[in-house]
């Protein structure tokens, strides 16, 4: 990991969650996708196909929130994840737009998409999870979209990328609010570890840890255009 990344530096809970996933997140960083962003060789239809996935996932992960949201008993708790799922929408409406604009595809023209095999998983995962509760396993169904976001994007920045286009995203991880948001997220999470029995902890692990793979593998489904073997 960069010297950038400061997740290694936490304490508590959070820090007993990513010492079960670093080899997920091992895997992740060196995933040919992302190496390919840092690098500028990542195929551009792979990419586009990543940004409409990416698109897809994120109006479920607004729903998965607003679920959790709806299970959290501390109304600032409540604030935090609804704001988060109104700007999940608001970046699938203007930073999606704005990144298949560098590629010279308008959003409107592409036929309709739907979500990989992969990617259905991991919608209908979060979403079962942060519906079901309670709220600390709702949110650490959404915990591994924002801590693994956050991290891969520490890695992204430290490395740059000599493609315009890529960099462009890469620059959409520096957002200072939404880092303050992942600073809050961990600091609940923390805090659940505090007041959690040892089987609440090891339920929050082991869901955190699922969405950590279903991460992987959302990038493994970009990176190999994944596609449903049989049409309906």
């Amino acid at each position: 990991m960069s010297e950038v990344t400061t997740t290694t530096q936490r304490t508590g809970f959070s820090a007993d969650l990513w010492e079960t996933i670093a080899p997920t997140f091992a895997a992740i960083v060196s995933h040919p996708f992302l190496t390919g962003i840092a690098d500028g060789s990542l195929p551009p239809e792979r990419f586009i196909y990543f940004v409409e996935q990416d698109r897809l996932y994120l109006r479920a992960f607004s729903r998965a929130l607003s679920f959790a949201a709806g299970h959290a008993v501390n109304p600032a708790d409540t604030a935090l994840l609804t704001g988060s799922a109104a700007t999940a929408i608001a970046v699938e409406e203007g930073m999606h737009v704005e990144l298949l604009s560098g590629f010279g595809v308008d959003p409107e023209d592409m036929e309709p998409a739907e979500l990989s095999p992969n990617g259905e998983l991991y919608v209908q995962t979060i979403l079962a999870q942060a519906a079901r509760g309670p709220f600390s396993e709702a949110l650490a169904a959404v915990l591994a979209c924002f801590w693994i976001y956050a991290e891969v994007g520490k890695e992204l920045i430290a490395k740059g990328s000599p493609d315009p286009r890529y960099q462009r995203w890469i620059e959409t991880y520096g957002d200072p609010q939404f880092a303050a948001t992942v600073a809050a997220v961990l600091a609940i999470v923390d805090r659940i570890g505090e007041e959690a029995g040892e089987a609440e902890r090891a339920r929050v692990e082991a869901i955190f840890a699922q969405g950590c793979r279903l991460e992987w593998m959302f990038w493994d489904a970009a990176w190999r255009e994944q596609s449903w073997p049989i049409g309906i």
